[in-house]
This record gives C-alpha cells, sequence and structure tokens, in this order.
C-alpha cells in the first residue's frame, strides 16, 4: 500500500522546488526493500522533487554505515528518507548536511526523552546515555561539481523492546520512558524538525549548527576507547571540526577521519 499526502510549499510556487517544504508530500510504504532506495530512484527519475519524505512501517534491507545492515521490527520504528535537491548548498557541504539532519533527529528524541541523556555520537548517530537509538545514512549523487540529490535516511527506535543480539546497546523510546507512541505521526514530526534545521543550513547557519553539535556531542570531554587498526588506545573527545574529523586530545592531539578510527562502547549490552 502506498498513502500519498500532499500539502502546500512553504511560501510561493510549487514550481520553484527551493521553496517546497521538507514534508510537503508524505509517502507512506507498508514494505520496502530500502526507503533510500525508493526515494533516490525518485529524485533521479524526476517522480519525488525536494521534501519529499518516504516512511516504511516494515523495511527488509535497510542500510547502515559501511555496509552495515540497518534492522527494525516491522511497524515498530521511524524508518523515514527524506529527498533533498541541495541547490542552495556548495557540494563541499556534505558534512554541514549530515550536522543538520543529526540535529533535527536530537530535536525529535530529546522532546520525549531526557534532553540531558540525548546526544549525538560522531558521526552521526543518536544516543541516548550509552546506548544508541537511531542512526542517519545520507547517500548523494553528484554530476560533476553539481550536487544534484541527497537522500537522508533516518531510522530511530520507538517501540522496540526486543533487538537481535549482534545490536550494540540499542535502546528505544519506549525502554525510556514506559509509554508505546505512533512511529508514524513522529516520522511527521521529524520531517518538520529537518525542515528547521535545512532551512537554517541552507540561509547560512552552517557555523552555528557545527556549535550546537558539538555541544550535544556523545562523548564530549570523556576519556574513551578508540582503534585504529589493531591497536586500542584512550584520548579525550575535543569535539568535531567542520570537516567531519573527530578531534582529540592524549598525548597528541589528534584527527581521525570518519571510518578511520572505531568508537568502543564500554556500558551493558542491554538496558
Amino acid at each position: 500500500m502506498i498513502l500519498l499526502n500532499l500539502s502546500r510549499p512553504r511560501g510561493g510556487s510549487s514550481k520553484n522546488r527551493n521553496l517546497l517544504a521538507i514534508g510537503h508530500a508524505f509517502i507512506e510504504l507498508e514494505s520496502v526493500d530500502s526507503t533510500n532506495n525508493y526515494a533516490m530512484a525518485g529524485a533521479v527519475s524526476g517522480t519525488l522533487p525536494h521534501g519529499t519524505l518516504v516512511f516504511a512501517h516494515d523495511q527488509w534491507a535497510g542500510k547502515g554505515q559501511r555496509g552495515r545492515h540497518w534492522t527494525s521490527q516491522p511497524g515498530e520504528n521511524i524508518i523515514l528518507s527524506a529527498v533533498l535537491e541541495p541547490v542552495a548548498l556548495p557540494f563541499t557541504a556534505g558534512f554541514a548536511l549530515s550536522v543538520a539532519v543529526a540535529l533535527a533527529c536530537h530535536d525529535l528524541y530529546s522532546h520525549y526523552a531526557d534532553p540531558e541523556a540525548t546526544s549525538i555520537k560522531w558521526p552521526n548517530d543518536l544516543y541516548w546515555n550509552d546506548r544508541k537509538a537511531g542512526g542517519i545514512l545520507i547517500e548523494n549523487h553528484f554530476k560533476g561539481d553539481q550536487w544534484l540529490y541527497a537522500i537522508a535516511g533516518m531510522g530511530i527506535n520507538i517501540n522496540q523492546v526486543e533487538f537481535p543480539p549482534t545490536a550494540k546497546n540499542p535502546v528505544s523510546l519506549r525502554q525510556i520512558t514506559g509509554k508505546t507512541f505512533n512511529s508514524l505521526q513522529l516520522a511527521r514530526e521529524l520531517g518538520a524538525f529537518l525542515d528547521k534545521r535545512y532551512a537554517e543550513l541552507a540561509t547560512g547557519e552552517g557555523d552555528l549548527q557545527l556549535r550546537q553539535y558539538n555541544q550535544r556531542l556523545y562523548g564530549r570531554g570523556r576519556e574513551v576507547r578508540l582503534k585504529k587498526e589493531n591497536a586500542v588506545f584512550r584520548s579525550v573527545v575535543e569535539g568535531v571540526s567542520a570537516r567531519g574529523e573527530l578531534l582529540t586530545k592524549d598525548v597528541l592531539e589528534r584527527r581521525f577521519t570518519f571510518g578511520e578510527v572505531e568508537w568502543i562502547i564500554e556500558g551493558p549490552t542491554r538496558p
């Protein structure tokens, strides 16, 4: 089943895609291999314009970072992808967009969970205390130096209480609050937060968003365990640079690009 909801663009004609609010079109799918795949295919074909949100109750081939799979029990969580046409952004602003999306996810989760316990783990995981509440995968489509499309995939644990043994320290909003939520309604709310954050980025507030991202950074100011190749070491998290590098300090001042280092989370395996 596909349900399509169209609402009016944020000011001006719908012909001007820069004015289309994120969430102006909302596609609800019962089941799909990947909402990112569905959204990217629609963007490339021209059938899904900027601001379209694609939500699935069930996703059977979800994607995670570095080729991993994102698993979710059917009907329990937010599985959402946003079609973005970043014409107002330079093609070098990939991490800035990631920051904006991560902040939107944080905005939603911290509204229902303890804001002090909700954080963003570099580069773009959503955390509650030392447990993973969600993740983000942004896939881009370029033509030369033109950034044609960015598909922002967001998976957030809402009502799921049983997780596969391979999941590391997962947590859901239901486990945190003891309440059951309407994941479809929360997905629409997430779209509104994303619209706000994307508009901020497009109007030049990227530096402010990076500061806010660092203020919400998981582990900031703490000594954490990191693994690079076969070496495990401890270092204090200082922040994240505008280029998306993790900045840490021990006997040396270090900076790591995404995929260069693995963060070893210490703590209980289940809530």
